[in-house]
């Protein structure tokens, strides 16, 4: 593995990362009873990983403009297959830290009720003092928890797969618009350009029909409609479809390649 496809791998891993921590915001949220200041704060992570996505075509398009110039695909189906198990790894780590991603959003959540300033708040968390508390915040799931694995009825199946099928388009949508190129080295620049409406397509479905519906069962848990383990178990099962969707992404991927250096003949 070379420099440039580690260095495209970890960003990848860290924005997956990101957004896997991101639900432990929710988790806070009810503990706290502060859902706005919690829904606040996954807002600033989704917007830090959808930017970070940003910075990551560049550096994948610059290794397809290197694999065209040197006349060889250079094992880049192979490549992109890896940056893939990067994003299912980095979830699945994501997961694992639930429950330390829970307390430092509750601690974050305190905190920002009193300073009232996000900037303050990334000011202490960077402090010798903050890094100690998230430090001491780290935690695992228990194996005596496993009765966290039980689906909650609150969560249905069409969620689940709903939510599995955006978070691999949403996976694959930037790599396989700039792979596309690849394919279609003649359009490559419009093949490219398409991952947007691909990735638009999967926002769609993700805040109009998966996100108003977790929302609602927030709502329910800061009510005491539900109770706070079962809404966990929520978040774990819709943590556990984001990893489904990551891994279906390698399925989709080079299919999903062709269909965009195909479209972009006519586009």
């Amino acid at each position: 593995m070379d420099t440039q496809l580690l260095a495209i791998c970890i960003l990848t891993g860290i924005i997956n990362l990101i957004g896997a921590l991101a639900y432990g915001a929710r988790i806070a949220g009810v503990r706290t009873r502060r859902i706005a200041m919690s829904f606040a704060l996954f807002n600033i992570l989704i917007l830090a990983s959808r930017l970070s996505n940003g910075f990551l075509g560049p550096l994948v398009a610059k290794r397809i403009e290197n694999a065209i110039a040197a006349g060889g695909d250079a094992g880049l189906q192979g490549d992109f297959h890896l940056i893939l198990a990067s994003a299912s790894f980095a979830v699945l780590i994501g997961i694992l830290l639930v429950p330390t991603g829970q307390r430092w959003f509750s601690t974050a959540i305190l905190k920002l009720q009193e300073s009232r300033s996000v900037a303050r708040l990334l000011l202490q968390s960077a402090s010798p003092s903050g890094l100690r508390v998230m430090w001491g915040s780290l935690a695992f799931p228990r194996m005596r928890q496993s009765g966290m694995l039980a689906r909650p009825r609150q969560l249905g199946w069409g969620i689940l797969i709903a939510n599995c099928l955006a978070q691999a388009i949403l996976a694959v949508g930037v790599f396989a618009a700039i792979y596309a190129g690849y394919l279609n080295p003649e359009y490559r620049v419009t093949a490219s350009q398409l991952s947007a409406v691909i990735n638009g397509l999967a926002t769609i479905l993700l805040f109009a029909f998966i996100d108003p519906h977790l929302s609602v069962i927030t709502d329910d848990a800061v009510e005491g409609k539900i109770s706070e383990a079962a809404f966990r178990r929520v978040i774990v099962w819709i943590s556990l479809s984001r990893l489904a969707g990551t891994v279906l992404a390698q399925a989709l991927f080079l299919p999903a390649a062709q269909a965009v250096a195909v479209i972009s003949n006519y586009v």
